[in-house]
């Protein structure tokens, strides 16, 4: 009999991006603007982050999921004046199994990281979006528990890790902890959004040869709807690798967190 034909190659538009809770350089919040920018992206997942009012008014990601047609994932790291604020992942394919990852560190902002399985077309994509903390001790220890989840997942599965890591330095700690793991991966600057310097904003990928063509999204739009800009990126998912006993359902790093 003829050997089954292996699965082609699905190719992904993925995508991160802050939206500064809606508030864009001119200072004005235009949740219609974000929108807007979500729809020029034309990406099937999308990682946001300093997303306003995630349960209180969850209307804004309520138009997001009409207007985009997609799966919404909410990842509350935090109320302020009686509005909910953290990430939130968009997918055009369904959400099998998600968790939010505390990486709070004491004495400083709540942070987290929304942990996701993504159904592809049959294959399983797990993705991870964050926004790191301000302080160079701080990220350190956020990104060794960001390792720490991933130790618990087969090393040869498509995994995306991505979001806004706020380190101001291409080779601070935390970036080449994540090289170590992921490979390294470019990084075009994203901030400020006027005129970018400074690469915050960032994509990694496993297998990394998956992950091809990464670039800023630089609209008339983009630039003024954000102090961001959005960090999007090609990724074509070829055939998982068979499951093995190693790779454990992330339990451990969700525990107490969904």
């Amino acid at each position: 009999m003829p050997a089954e034909a292996a699965p082609a190659a699905r190719c992904l538009r993925i995508a991160t991006w802050n939206i500064h809770a809606g508030i864009g350089r001119d200072r004005r919040y235009d949740p219609g603007r974000i929108i807007a920018v979500l729809q020029e992206l034309e990406a099937d997942i999308i990682a946001l982050q300093e997303v306003a009012s995630l349960a209180v008014h969850g209307e804004f990601l309520g138009q997001v999921r009409a207007a985009l047609d997609v799966h919404v994932v909410v990842g509350r790291t935090l109320t302020r004046r009686a509005a909910d604020f953290g990430n939130a992942l968009l997918s055009r394919f369904p959400v099998k199994e998600m968790c939010n990852i505390d990486l709070t560190v004491g004495g400083h902002e709540p942070r987290g990281a929304i942990d996701a399985r993504i159904d592809v077309d049959g294959r399983e994509l797990r993705v991870l979006s964050t926004h790191l903390g301000l302080r160079p001790a701080e990220r350190r220890k956020q990104v060794r528990r960001l390792l720490g989840a991933l130790d618990t997942h087969d090393a040869h599965s498509p995994v995306v890790l991505m979001g806004d890591v706020n380190e101001w330095y291409l080779w601070g700690r935390p970036v080449r902890w994540l090289h170590a793991r992921f490979r390294s991966t470019p990084a075009p600057a994203t901030y400020p959004a006027q005129r970018p310097v400074f690469a915050l904003d960032r994509i990694w990928a496993r297998p990394v040869q998956y992950l091809r063509a990464v670039s800023v999204h630089r609209s008339a739009l983009a630039h003024v709807a954000s102090d961001h800009l959005p960090l999007k990126a090609e990724y074509s998912m070829g055939v998982a690798p068979r499951k093995t006993s190693s790779e454990k359902i992330h339990d451990d790093a969700c525990q107490g967190n969904v």
